[in-house]
């Protein structure tokens, strides 16, 4: 029972974060454009369902990365540490991933896209490990940590693609990988798309999706039914009392930010593993925004992997909404600056949550020492009657 009030607490935050979010959106648009305000908020929240089941394909496309850099943003929250730097370490894993993408192309089949999802998965492995490292070493906060090898990745990654065969000169940005090691198509091109004429127009999603549902299917089984996760969780709830149960404090942050790294690696894979979607690494001085929005969908989701699942998908239907906006004479970047409010709104939410938490807390406890001094002053009174 009190599972459920916690779970119910939790998703009543994210809904009030939710809907303050869109509101202040709305008060946005207003005073942008006033005359198509309301049809700006119903292109919002109609999302993919503006351009038919091609709409629903891209949302599902889109949420693909933000599904694993939530994951990964939630896991490392969830046993006590604070990913911020899921962005370099989805652009780490991206640019292993396209590098074998287009290098290795005799590996047979679908060897390639897999192995290539791998190298992706482990880039991001040793770049979440260097801010593990750093934070159970040499105790250095993982924020701070996080966000340096952000910068430290954009520029040494802009610098690689540059000098190397992976660079389109004509595009700024990296080649196309081979067609082998390009993630299949699952059947879902076929259920995602629009005629046009005689023609079909496929949306962009892939097998990435069944494999981020998936994912986060594991994540949730690892950190509620294995000791593996209740050791994690536990150094992550109290690392003192971890370490007096023999639980080893170091391994235990190191290996959670190897995972949560890995994750955003395998973000990076399944985004730049599908080109024909328009997905490259651009040679810029800008940091991939997938992995920033994982952070928003990790604490809509609370951390739990499940409801990432959800709040991923959500954020990705708002900025496919979003995306037709202008034909309604908005920025596009207006979508940006609501999915930043959210954020807000979310933080906020858990404040006041976990205030009015500690304000139940404490009148439970008076109550008992109240119960409690009345039960004695009983005792005392029946002594003397007796």
């Amino acid at each position: 029972m009190h599972k459920i009030r916690k779970a119910l607490s939790s998703m009543s935050a994210s809904l009030l974060a939710i809907a303050a979010g869109l509101l202040a959106g709305f008060i946005i648009l207003l005073i942008s454009n006033p005359a198509n305000a309301l049809r700006g908020l119903a292109t919002i929240l109609l999302g993919g369902w503006n351009n038919g089941m091609k709409g629903v394909g891209q949302v599902l496309y889109y949420a693909t990365p933000l599904i694993m850099t939530g994951l990964s943003v939630g896991f490392a929250f969830k046993t006590g540490m604070f990913n911020i730097g899921a962005a370099g370490q989805l652009m780490v894993g991206g640019l292993a991933a396209v590098y074998v993408g287009a290098t290795w192309t005799f590996l047979p089949g679908a060897a390639h896209w897999i192995v290539a999802l791998l190298a992706g998965m482990l880039a991001g492995m040793a770049w979440g490990m260097v801010v593990g490292l750093f934070k159970a070493l040499l105790n250095v906060h993982e924020v701070i940590t996080s966000i340096m090898l952000n910068y430290i990745g954009m520029y040494g990654i802009n610098y690689l693609i540059k000098n190397s065969h992976l660079f389109d000169p004509l595009k700024n940005q990296t080649v196309n990988v081979a067609a082998s090691a390009v993630i299949p198509k699952a059947g879902l091109d076929q259920v995602f798309y629009i005629l046009k004429g005689k023609y079909q127009d496929a949306s962009a999603v892939n097998a990435g999706i069944l494999i981020a549902i998936g994912l986060a299917i594991v994540i949730y089984i690892l950190l509620n039914k294995t000791t593996f996760g209740f050791e994690l969780k536990a150094c992550g709830y109290n690392r003192h009392a971890s370490r007096y149960a023999g639980i080893s404090e170091s391994r235990a942050i190191i290996t959670s930010m190897a995972i949560a790294g890995g994750l955003a690696g395998i973000a990076g894979a399944l985004m730049y593993l599908a080109p024909a979607s328009g997905m490259h690494i651009h040679v810029a001085e800008v940091l991939a925004e997938q992995g920033f929005n994982g952070i928003a969908v990790a604490l809509l989701g609370m951390s739990n992997p499940l409801g990432i699942i959800f709040t991923g998908l959500f954020i990705a239907h708002i900025t496919v909404g979003g995306s037709y906006l202008q034909s309604l004479r908005y920025m596009k970047e207006i979508i940006e600056v609501i999915i930043g409010l959210i954020i807000y709104f979310s933080a906020f939410s858990l404040l006041v949550r976990d205030v009015i938490a500690r304000a139940g807390k404490r009148r439970a406890r008076k109550t008992r020492l109240a119960a409690r001094e009345g039960q004695d002053d009983l005792s005392i009174q029946e002594e003397v009657d007796g």
